[in-house]
């Protein structure tokens, strides 16, 4: 790609990136702020403080570490729509991940850049759709979707999503994937709580682990 060209476009991307973020975060603070305003509840400054102490630094610190996850996986572009659109582990990052590996181009490339934003454009639109069409016919489909018939369909549809595309970057890259994998695996064997709810900070965990190993292969010359 052409420097000026691109200079260009990261510019665009993170011009329009900062508005759409920081339109989403006063979006989000404004819904509450509205209805303590409408029906005149507001919290108390203690209570509201000290629910606040228990939760922001876990989103702080998950935050912090899903930038510096996902954004040299998604580019600039992917980083903002996954960012203002939400569930990223589950549904943004596998989608870009999935699309570059079938257009054979590498994440942190300008083809990956593409690929990626492009990706998770039209998975955002798709999810869009597909949630407005199901609230407005919730209370058609909803017997149908409670039924007994469909429960062991969703409750795999995430280990058969990350399944199908762990098998594609293990094969490829399996010496990497070993460490992650049998720490993550030994982790919930043992552990005494669920840790499904936990996914926001294990993931980043788990590419650490794999960044570690990489780098310790690399240098004794095994990848």
């Amino acid at each position: 790609m052409n420097k000026k060209i691109k200079k260009t476009y990261d510019d665009k991307i993170h011009f329009y990136g900062r508005i759409w973020i920081l339109g989403a975060l006063g979006l989000f603070t404004l819904f509450p702020v509205i209805l303590s305003v409408l029906y005149d509840a507001w919290p108390s400054a203690g209570p509201f403080f000290k629910a606040l102490a228990g939760v922001a630094p876990i989103f702080w610190t998950v935050g912090a570490i899903e930038i510096l996850t996902y954004t040299p996986m998604l580019g600039s572009g992917g980083s903002y729509l996954s960012f203002v659109t939400g569930n990223i582990s589950n549904l943004k990052a596998p989608c870009a991940l999935n699309a570059m590996n079938s257009a054979n181009v590498k994440p942190g490339t300008d083809e990956g850049e593409v690929i990626s934003t492009i990706s998770i454009a039209v998975s955002s639109i798709t999810t869009i759709i597909i949630i407005s069409v199901g609230v407005l016919g919730l209370t058609v489909i909803r017997p149908f979707l409670e039924s007994e018939f469909l429960k062991p369909a969703f409750a795999n549809i995430l280990p058969s999503l990350f399944g199908g595309l762990g098998v594609v970057y293990v094969s490829k890259n399996w010496k990497i994937a070993l460490s992650p994998l049998l720490f993550m695996l030994i982790l919930f064997i043992v552990s005494p709580i669920n840790l499904s709810s936990y996914v926001g900070v294990l993931v980043p965990v788990g590419s650490i682990i794999a960044i570690v190993c990489a780098r310790i292969l690399y240098k004794k010359n095994k990848i």
